[in-house]
């Protein structure tokens, strides 16, 4: 899909900003150095597809990449060949030991008040139901205080989550947890609403857990809908009985890989900015915005610098970590290599929020550090990706900034987001070619002038 007039008018709104910056410039030292530089790497960002154009072919090659699964380890290996042919430096694999959880084939259907098939997706992590699968009465609750003030008549049926929709930390907490609620309450089994704001009766999956304190019950996502017509059933006063089929089963740890490559520093090659998503995705669609797009825009940033022959006073480190989304062990392997050289990193930056319009980056570090990055975030003024708020990061480097490391995270439209988020729908068409070059822009800036100021950002104070 070629960026045609539309991302050429980005490029030359690009070449045009930046003369009312002049100001700007005279006033500050980092924008006067770099405004050049910058705006070279924004428009050749802009000029073409070539973004997009790898992350579809990603994608539709390689499909869905779960962790344990075969798909993840042949896309893997796809990167890490792709990575020699652009002439980056150091590209390689470093193993990490990954859970292996495996879907199976499921089913959730409604038997009363009338027939009909439920889509559903099973948590992540579940247990599987016995071969002829768990037909129960349902009961609907609307939050975990309901289920406790109604926990006498949880005994023996299937209990049913359907919050609102608040923001994805507070209602994914039922996903989360919900098994271990119902089970405490004596439910035999767990079915979820959907965790997102707007469905098309499509199910979001995710990770869930289970509480050794209690008995582990299967546990399922139905659609935002069929929640709420289950609900609105119980409230007529109808019996609601479901049977739930799943096959769901955890097999012993398997390994895979985080993978990577750099552009080597000239004058400081072990202090490092690393940049990067996460490789794995859940086992529907292809994972385009979660997270593959976030690793090809950081690889795309990378390959940009090369390209433009520019040369950083550090090295630039673009990962793919593997494992995000059940396990985040690629994220703690990639912190614990590295040992001591940990303080060496100088920033991470994460893409995990899919790569839509970016509106700038979110960040976690010293005041200090907090007021350098909003003067290099100047520089993306002319594609509006300029804002810096606190604090901010990402799953994958959480685990460096606990030792310190300021961290970033790509900070973007994210209206569409929650739509797809963990459905068969997170395909590559749901992403504009001209927003995922706007990411590669951001990320490329704000790595490659990080990595090439005269001195390194602060740390982050460690409690």
């Amino acid at each position: 899909m070629p960026i045609t007039i539309r991302a050429l008018v980005c490029a030359a709104i690009a070449l045009g900003a930046s003369a009312p910056a002049a100001a700007q410039d005279a006033a500050d030292p980092i924008v006067t150095q770099y405004r050049d530089v910058a705006d070279r790497i924004i428009q050749t960002a802009l000029a073409d597809s070539s973004a997009w154009d790898r992350l579809a072919r990603l994608t539709d090659a390689f499909g869905h990449r779960l962790s344990g699964s075969r798909s993840l380890e042949q896309a893997i290996d796809w990167v890490l060949a792709e990575m020699k042919k652009d002439g980056l430096d150091s590209p390689r694999t470093e193993p990490v030991k990954v859970p292996h959880w495996v879907r199976g084939v499921e089913s959730a259907e409604l038997v009363s008040p009338r027939h009909v098939a439920l889509p559903m997706l099973g948590l992540g992590g579940s247990i599987g139901t016995p071969a002829r699968g768990i037909t129960a009465e349902v009961l609907v609750v609307s939050d975990f205080d309901e289920l406790h003030a109604r926990a006498g008549e949880a005994k023996g049926k299937i209990v049913l989550f359907d919050p609102e929709w608040k923001n994805y930390g507070e209602t994914g907490r039922y996903r989360r947890v919900g098994a271990i609620a119902a089970a405490k309450a004596g439910a035999v089994a767990l079915l979820i609403r959907s965790v997102g704001p707007y469905g098309i009766r499509t199910p979001h999956t995710g990770v869930m857990s289970y509480d050794s304190t209690v008995t582990r019950i299967p546990a399922a996502a139905i659609t935002m809908e069929d929640a709420m017509m289950l609900h609105r059933m119980q409230d007529r006063g109808e019996r609601v009985v479901v049977t739930l089929k799943m096959q769901a089963k955890t097999l012993p740890d398997a390994m895979s890989r985080n993978v990577m490559a750099e552009i080597t520093g000239s004058e400081h090659p072990e202090e490092v900015v690393v940049l990067g998503g996460h490789i794995d995705s859940w086992d529907v669609g292809t994972g385009a915005m979660d997270d593959a797009g976030g690793v090809v825009v950081s690889w795309e940033a990378i390959r940009l610098i090369r390209r433009l022959g520019l040369k950083p006073k550090r090295t630039i480190r673009a990962v793919g970590w593997t494992n995000e989304e059940n396990g985040l062990r690629g994220a703690l392997a990639y912190r614990d290599a590295r040992g001591a050289e940990v303080a060496n990193h100088v920033m991470a930056i994460e893409s995990d929020a899919g790569v839509f319009r970016p509106d700038g980056f979110n960040m976690t570090g010293s005041d200090s550090a907090v007021a350098i990055v909003r003067r290099v975030a100047a520089l993306l003024a002319s594609i509006n990706a300029d804002s810096i708020s606190t604090p901010g990061g990402g799953a994958d480097i959480g685990p460096l900034m606990e030792r310190g490391v300021p961290g970033l995270g790509l900070d973007v439209d994210g209206e569409r987001y929650f739509w797809y988020h963990h459905t068969p729908g997170d395909m590559v068409d749901k992403l504009d070619p001209a927003d995922v070059a706007r990411c590669v822009a951001a990320m490329a800036v704000m790595a490659y002038v990080i990595a090439d100021l005269p001195e390194r950002l602060p740390p982050t104070a460690v409690p």
